[in-house]
C-alpha cells in the first residue's frame, strides 16, 4: 500500500508531505486547495504523462516521491529496501523529465509497469471508461475468473499471430503480379545466357579468327612469298646450310672462321624450322566464306548480351547466376505463399474454437455479473436501478473474440434498459463505476485504490451509502478519497484537509474537534456554525455506528491516529 507522498513544485503544492495509513483515507477542502493535485503527483510518480504546464511558477521542476510496501513483482529487482519500494519523478520547466525506482535510475516505462500492481485510480472522469465496450468486456471477462483470463490472453496471442499471417499473405498477394512478371523476365534472362553457351575469353578468339578468315587471301599470298624467300636459290636454308659448310672448311686452317661457321650453321637451322613454320601457318589459314559468317553472328550475339548483362563474358555470366538466384527467390514467395496460407488455416480453426469457448464462459458469467452489480447498486442506494450485462454478436471474430459486451442500465421500474452511456445520469455513472469497482475487489490484488471526485453529481442518501461503501472496501484495501460531501468524509479513518494561502497549499491530518469543524464547513460553509457542527457531530457518530454493525472495526493502522501538517508554502 502507499505509505508516503512527497510533492514539490508542482501547481499550488511548493512542499507537500503526506502519509497514508490503511483503511479509507479522505482529503478534503475548499475547491482549488490542491486537494486534485495530489492525486495528479501520484499519478506522475506511477508513469503518468507529465508537462512542463505542471510545473509551479518559480520552481525548476516539479517532483514527486512516493513510498509503497514492496510488491512480489519487484522482489528480485535490487530496488526495493527493507520491504519498501519509492519511486520518483521530475518534471522540469525545460521540459526535461527523469524517473527513479529504488534510488536508480529508470525509464518512466518502468514505473508505470510497477503501477498497476500498486495503484488502482479513477479520477474525475474515468467513470467514463465503464461507458467504452472494451472496458466493459474487460470487467465481464475478470468476473468470469482466472482460467476464463488465461483462455483471454492465449486468444489473443492467437489472434494476433493471425492477424500477422494474414498481412503477409495481403503483402504476398499484392506483390504476385509483379513477381510472375519477374519471374517471366528472370526466365527469359537464364535461357537466353544459357542458350549461348559462352565461356570467359571467347569473344577475343572469335575477335582473332574473324580477323584471320577476313584477311585469308592477304595471309596466304604474304606467307608464299615468305616462303619463297626463305626457300630460294639465292637464300634460304640451302644457301645458308652451303654457306655453314664452306666456313667451317674455313675454320679447320683458319680457327677464328669456326665463330662465323657456328653462326651460320645456327641461322641455317632457324631458316629451316622457320620455313616449316611458315608452311604450316599458310596452310592453316583457310578461305572459308561460310565460317567467317558463322564467326561473325556469333560476335554479334555475344556483343549483345554483354550490352544487356555485362561488359565481358564474365560480367554476363555473372548476371546469369544472380538471375538464377532471384528466379528461385521469387519461385520460392509462392512456397511461402503456399505455407502461410496453410498456417491461416490452421490458426483460424483453432482460434475460433477458442471463441467459441470465451463466448461460452462469456454467456455464463454475464447474468452472475448483472446480479453482483445490482446488488452493489442496492447497497449504494439505488433499490430500482436495473443491470444487464448482454453479449453482441460480431459479423466476424475480432481481437475480443466473437461477440462484444454491453452494460444496459435502468434507473427504475417502467423505463427500458438502455445502454450506460445513454441513460445514466453523472450521479448514477459514479455509483455504478463503484459498484464494478466493489464487485472486482475479490477478483484481484491492487492494494490501493484512488477515487477522485466519485462523488460527483450525488448528495444525501446516496452520498451516505456511497461512504459507507468506501468504508467496506477500506476495511479489505486502503482507499484514497478525494471529496466534497461530508456524508462520505465522515467514514474516514484518517481525514486530510487540504488549504491554501498565499497561493501554497497545507496538510492537516484532523481529529476530534477538527474533524467536526471541517464537516460543518462542508456542511455550511461556516465552521463555527452550531448548527451545523450538531449535524457534523451527528453524520460522525452516525458513520462510526455503521462502521461497527454493517462495514465492522474499520483499520487504523499502527495506533491512534496522529496529528500533524506539513506548510506547502515552507
Amino acid at each position: 500500500m502507499l505509505r508516503q507522498l512527497h510533492i514539490s513544485g508542482l501547481g499550488v503544492l511548493h512542499d507537500l508531505d503526506l502519509e497514508f495509513d490503511p483503511g479509507l483515507n479522505v482529503l478534503t477542502g475548499e475547491t482549488g486547495a490542491g486537494k486534485t493535485m495530489i492525486t495528479v503527483g501520484l499519478a506522475l510518480a506511477l508513469g503518468g504523462r507529465g508537462s512542463v504546464t505542471m510545473v509551479r511558477a518559480g520552481s525548476r521542476a516539479a517532483r514527486v516521491q512516493a513510498r509503497f510496501d514492496a510488491p512480489p513483482e519487484a522482489e528480485g529487482t535490487g530496488w526495493t529496501e527493507d520491504g519498501e519500494l519509492i519511486l520518483a519523478r521530475s518534471v522540469g520547466a525545460d521540459g526535461r523529465s527523469s524517473a527513479r525506482v529504488g534510488g536508480e535510475l529508470a525509464p518512466v516505462s518502468a514505473l508505470a509497469g510497477l503501477a498497476a500492481s500498486l495503484v488502482e485510480m479513477h479520477g474525475q472522469h474515468q467513470g467514463l471508461r465503464l461507458l467504452s465496450q472494451a472496458a466493459q468486456t474487460d470487467f465481464l471477462d475478470r468476473f468470469a475468473g482466472a482460467e476464463h483470463l488465461r483462455r483471454v490472453t492465449a486468444f489473443r496471442q492467437l489472434h494476433l499471430e493471425l492477424a500477422s499471417v494474414r498481412d503477409r499473405l495481403e503483402v504476398l498477394a499484392a506483390a504476385s503480379r509483379e513477381q510472375e512478371r519477374q519471374i517471366d523476365l528472370l526466365a527469359y534472362q537464364v535461357r537466353e545466357i544459357e542458350a549461348a553457351g559462352i565461356r570467359p575469353g571467347e569473344l577475343a578468339d572469335l575477335e582473332s579468327e574473324e580477323s584471320r578468315l577476313a584477311h585469308a587471301e592477304t595471309l596466304v599470298d604474304r606467307s608464299e612469298t615468305a616462303l619463297r624467300a626463305l626457300s630460294g636459290d639465292s637464300s634460304g636454308p640451302e644457301g645458308l646450310s652451303s654457306a655453314a659448310a664452306a666456313l667451317e672448311e674455313a675454320g679447320r686452317v683458319d680457327p677464328p672462321a669456326d665463330e662465323l661457321a657456328r653462326r651460320a650453321r645456327s641461322l641455317a637451322e632457324e631458316a629451316a624450322d622457320l620455313a616449316r613454320e611458315v608452311r604450316g601457318y599458310r596452310e592453316a589459314v583457310e578461305l572459308d566464306p561460310e565460317r567467317l559468317d558463322e564467326v561473325r553472328e556469333r560476335i554479334q550475339a555475344l556483343r549483345a548480351l554483354e550490352r544487356k548483362y555485362g561488359e565481358r563474358e564474365e560480367e554476363v555470366l555473372a548476371y546469369l547466376e544472380e538471375a538464377r538466384t532471384g528466379l528461385a527467390s521469387l519461385a520460392g514467395s509462392n512456397d511461402e505463399r503456399q505455407r502461410l496460407a496453410g498456417q491461416a488455416e490452421e490458426l483460424d480453426a483453432r482460434t475460433r474454437t477458442l471463441a467459441e469457448e470465451l463466448s461460452a464462459a462469456r454467456a455464463d458469467a454475464s447474468p452472475r455479473l448483472a446480479a453482483a452489480v445490482q446488488e452493489e447498486l442496492r447497497e449504494l442506494g439505488m433499490d430500482g436501478a436495473t443491470v444487464e450485462v448482454v453479449l453482441r454478436g460480431l459479423p466476424e471474430v475480432g481481437s475480443g473474440g466473437m461477440e462484444r459486451v454491453e452494460f444496459l442500465f435502468s434507473a427504475g421500474s417502467g423505463q427500458l434498459p438502455l445502454p450506460l452511456a445513454k441513460v445514466a445520469s453523472g450521479g448514477e455513472l459514479s455509483r455504478t463505476m463503484l459498484a464494478c469497482r466493489s464487485v472486482l475487489v475479490d477478483l484481484d490484488d491492487v492494494p490501493t485504490l484512488v477515487f477522485d471526485e466519485v462523488d460527483a453529481g450525488i448528495g444525501g442518501r446516496a452520498a451516505a451509502a456511497v461512504g459507507r461503501r468506501l468504508a467496506r472496501l477500506g476495511r479489505v484495501r486502503q482507499v484514497l478519497v478525494v471529496t466534497h460531501l461530508p456524508q462520505i468524509a465522515a467514514f474516514a479513518d484518517r481525514h486530510v484537509r487540504v488549504e491554501k494561502k498565499a497561493g501554497s497549499a497545507s496538510a492537516f491530518v484532523l481529529e476530534g474537534s477538527e474533524r467536526v469543524a471541517e464537516l460543518s464547513r462542508m456542511l455550511s460553509g461556516l465552521p463555527a456554525s452550531e448548527t451545523a457542527a450538531l449535524h457534523a457531530e451527528e453524520l460522525l457518530a452516525e458513520a462510526a455506528k455503521a462502521k461497527r454493525g454493517r462495514v465492522g472495526a474499520a483499520r487504523t493502522g499502527g495506533g491512534p491516529a496522529r496529528r500533524g501538517s506539513r506548510d506547502a508554502g515552507s
